[in-house]
């Protein structure tokens, strides 16, 4: 019986940071999490590319659920391809005051202004090591909101994680630490790109995590980083939340201050993952994450470019059961279209 089965209505009926935290001790003591992952779908199976993750779904969990490392391990019975742990911080911090997650219920989104709120890299770090599933499981690492030398902070968590990770995210496009997103700016992610290349020794792959609040200018500006300082980089995650607010929302605490994500995501998320595939024909790997809440939406990722997806937000309405069922509507879909392997899929619709 899985934690979907026992009680993900009755947990959405807390408030929503303390239902959150009430699904991570569940998932700590093992209630409800099965005792072995589903079957594996052999058609889902992919290795990407340039990274070389070999991973037997494409369909992964986001950062921002387990930040502290928690249950990585339970996680991967849920049928996630692969786990993302984090964002951490070189030290502990609390995060911004509460309330500072919302539900849109009537827009299937969420609101965050979260603020990296984690136990530090020591815990993390102690927690990559007890890991046991049987996915590959990713850290993704931030900078202090105090910090006085980000590109410093970001160097020691990818120096902390690279032994233990199997591949690593640099995250650097949370709207909710003041001032991150600048280390998007061409001459901030060259100096931040070419440290941390110098920092990772491990030869794990790593991702950069981008924002979906990018113009054509800044695409272009990034790839371009990507292509130089960054070019030992494995590939791209697009995209984090957004600080837009679409004219569509309806639910009541729309206005609220942090980042966009869930459903309405979907579209401006999958527009960006689309350029950063263009313009980089290949020769990075990228994930793409933002409103995926069904199969029919994670191979709407995949056919504008991405090798594989993740998602988090949807799992406040659905819970972890839904990782299963994108899987198999992913299996129905590719049949369809007569492609037998996902590889054949990626990109289709550039």
């Amino acid at each position: 019986m899985s934690l979907t089965d026992l009680g993900v209505a009755a947990i959405k009926m807390l408030p929503p940071e303390a239902a959150h935290t009430a699904t991570i001790r569940l998932l700590k003591a093992r209630l409800g999490v099965p005792i072995n992952p589903p079957a594996a779908h052999a058609t889902l199976a992919v290795t990407l590319p340039k990274s070389g993750l070999s991973l037997n779904s494409p369909v992964g969990l986001a950062a921002g659920f387990d930040k502290n490392c928690d249950v990585p391990t339970a996680m991967a019975k849920y049928g996630f391809g692969f786990v993302e742990c984090g964002t951490v911080t070189p030290r502990p911090q609390p995060g911004n005051p509460k309330p500072r997650l919302f539900r849109l219920t009537e827009d299937r989104a969420v609101i965050n202004r979260m603020g990296f709120n984690n136990e530090g890299l020591d815990n993390f770090v102690s927690n990559l090591q007890a890991y046991t599933g049987s996915v590959p499981l990713g850290a993704n690492v931030g900078a202090n909101k105090d910090s006085e030398d980000r590109v410093a902070d970001y160097v020691r968590g990818v120096e902390a994680v690279a032994p233990h990770a199997d591949y690593i995210t640099i995250n650097i496009s949370s709207p909710n630490t003041p001032g991150l997103r600048g280390l998007q700016d061409k001459a901030s992610l060259e100096a931040l790109l070419t440290a941390c290349g110098a920092a990772e020794r491990n030869g794990k792959p790593v991702f950069l995590k981008v924002a979906p609040d990018l113009d054509a200018e800044a695409i272009a500006d990034i790839c371009g980083v990507v292509r130089g300082p960054g070019a030992w980089l494995s590939g791209l995650i697009v995209s984090n939340t957004t600080l837009a607010r679409p004219d569509s929302l309806q639910c009541a605490d729309k206005d609220q201050a942090g980042g966009l994500s869930g459903a309405p995501l979907m579209d401006p998320s999958t527009d960006v993952l689309a350029a950063f595939a263009r313009e980089l024909n290949g020769a990075f790997d990228l994930i793409g994450a933002g409103g995926i809440a069904s199969g029919a939406d994670a191979y709407r990722k995949i056919r504008a470019g991405a090798h594989a997806v993740q998602f988090y937000s949807a799992m406040v309405y659905e819970g972890p059961g839904l990782a299963e069922q994108i899987n198999k509507d992913l299996v129905h879909l590719l049949q369809a279209d007569g492609f037998k392997s996902l590889a054949e899929a990626v990109g289709k619709d550039l």
